[in-house]
C-alpha cells in the first residue's frame, strides 16, 4: 500500500506516527495555509468544485445523491481531516482505506480520481488566490496522488474479500416508540462485521442516500442483523426506516465501518456511555464480553430526556440479571420514576472514579464531546475512550449518521 509522502522534511515515529513536538512538514504548513484561507468561502468553492466536475464528467452525477447540500459539507470536512494528520501516516492511512472502501458503495473507478483531482485544484486556486502558487499547487498535488492512490489500492484490496454493497430484505420491524424502530434485515450474503461497529444504509425511497446504523447485536448463528433507529429532524432515510419501511422491503448495505470495538486483550472493564439510540452498539459490547467468558466489570450508563425514550431498558435489565459483572444505570434528564435524574455526564463523574476503566461512547454528538471531558476528569486517559460518530469525511471513520 502507497505511504502518504509529506514532503521532504518529513519524519515519523518509530510506530508510524509523527512525533506531536515535531513542526509539521512544509507540505502541511502550505496545505493547512490554503484551507485556512479557503475555508470562510467552503461553500462556495465546493459548490464550484462540484459544478465543475459535473460540467466536465457528465455520467459522474449519477453517483451522488440528488440533494448536494450535506455532500458539500463533507468534501470539506475530509479535506480538513487529511490536512490535520498529512504527518500522521498511520491514521491518515487508516482514515483513507476506510474511506476508499466504503466508497466502492458509490460505483466509485480509480479512473475517476484524476478527474477529481483536475477540478479540485482548479476550485483552490479559484478561492484562495493569495495562498496559491506554484510551491502550493505541487504540494496538493503530492498529497492528493498519495491520498488517491490509498483509496483505489484499498477499493481493490477489498473487492478480493467482499462486494461493494449487500442485498438485505427486512424481516421485521417493531416500533418502540413513536419516532424508534428495531429493524431486522436478512442480508442477501453473509455480512462479517465485529460488535460496535456500524454500517452504511440505503433505502429504495432515497437512492444515493446513505446512513450509517449501528449494528444493535454482535453476530449471530442465523445471520440477521438488527439496527435501532430513531426518527431524527430532516432525516430522509431514519424517517424513511422508522414510519415507511415494511418487512419484504430490499436495502442495500454498505461494508461495516469503525473501531469502536473491545479489546480483548485487555483485563480492564469497560465504561459504556449510550443515548437514545446510541445504545444499540454498546448492548452489542456487552454480548460479545459474555461470549468471550471473561468476567470483566461494564458498567453501562443509558441516558434519555424523558423515561419514555428509555425504549431498550427492559432488555438491559435482563442483562444485568443474566450476568454478575453488568451494572446497568438508566439516568433521566426529566423526573421520572426510573434511573437516576440528571445528564450522562453528570452521573459518568459521580459514580466513578474510573481508572481501571476503558470508555465507549455513542449517541448524539454534544454527549458524545460532554462524556468524553467527564470520562477524562474521572481517571480515563483519551487513548483509551473509543467512540464512533460517522461522518464520511469529517471524522476518520466513514458515512453519515443521522443522530437526535
Amino acid at each position: 500500500m502507497t505511504a502518504i509522502s509529506a514532503g521532504d522534511g518529513a519524519t515519523t515515529a518509530g510506530n508510524g506516527h509523527r512525533d506531536e513536538k515535531e513542526p509539521p512538514s512544509p507540505d502541511a504548513v502550505v496545505i493547512r495555509r490554503t484551507l485556512a484561507e479557503i475555508e470562510p468561502l467552503a461553500n462556495e468553492a465546493t459548490s464550484y468544485f462540484y459544478a465543475l466536475l459535473f460540467l466536465r464528467n457528465p455520467a459522474v452525477r449519477d453517483m451522488f445523491p440528488v440533494a448536494m447540500s450535506g455532500q458539500r459539507d463533507r468534501l470539506f470536512a475530509a479535506l480538513l481531516t487529511a490536512a490535520e494528520h498529512i504527518d500522521d501516516t498511520v491514521t491518515l492511512t487508516d482514515y483513507l482505506c476506510n474511506l476508499g472502501r466504503g466508497h466502492r458503495k458509490y460505483g466509485t473507478r480509480p479512473e475517476h480520481y484524476p478527474a477529481v483531482g483536475e477540478c479540485l485544484m482548479t476550485a483552490l486556486e479559484r478561492y484562495a488566490p493569495t495562498t496559491w502558487g506554484p510551491e502550493a499547487e505541487a504540494a496538493w498535488v503530492r498529497a492528493y496522488t498519495a491520498i488517491s492512490q490509498i483509496m483505489i489500492d484499498a477499493a481493490a484490496e477489498a473487492e478480493l474479500r467482499s462486494p461493494p454493497w449487500w442485498h438485505a430484505e427486512i424481516v421485521a420491524h417493531e416500533l418502540r416508540t413513536s419516532d424508534v424502530a428495531v429493524v431486522t434485515v436478512r442480508p442477501d450474503q453473509p455480512y462479517p462485521y465485529r460488535a460496535g461497529q456500524y454500517a452504511s444504509v440505503e433505502t429504495p425511497w432515497w437512492p444515493r442516500e446513505w446512513r450509517c446504523f449501528s449494528f444493535a447485536s454482535c453476530p449471530r448463528p442465523d445471520g440477521l442483523l438488527s439496527f435501532h433507529i430513531k426518527a431524527v429532524p430532516a432525516g430522509w432515510v431514519s424517517r424513511a426506516l422508522v414510519h415507511r419501511a415494511r418487512p419484504g422491503d430490499v436495502l442495500r448495505l454498505g461494508p461495516p465501518g469503525g473501531s469502536m470495538t473491545v479489546d480483548h486483550a485487555s483485563g480492564r472493564g469497560l465504561v459504556c456511555v449510550g443515548g437514545s439510540t446510541g445504545i444499540a452498539p454498546l448492548r452489542a459490547l456487552v454480548e460479545e464480553v459474555a461470549e468471550h467468558g471473561v468476567r470483566r466489570p461494564v458498567e453501562m450508563f443509558f441516558g434519555a430526556n424523558r423515561e419514555s425514550e428509555l425504549y431498550d431498558l427492559d432488555h438491559l435489565l435482563d442483562l444485568e440479571q443474566q450476568f454478575s459483572w453488568l451494572s446497568v444505570r438508566p439516568v433521566v434528564a426529566e423526573y421520572g420514576t426510573r434511573g437516576f435524574p440528571g445528564r450522562l455526564p453528570e452521573a459518568v463523574r459521580k459514580f466513578g472514579p474510573w481508572h481501571e476503566f476503558d470508555g465507549y461512547l455513542s449517541g448524539p454528538r454534544l454527549m458524545i464531546r460532554k462524556s468524553v471531558e467527564a470520562l477524562v476528569s474521572s481517571g480515563i486517559p483519551a487513548d483509551r475512550i473509543r467512540h464512533d460518530f460517522p461522518e464520511e469525511t469529517g471524522a476518520l471513520t466513514h458515512g453519515k449518521r443521522e443522530v437526535n
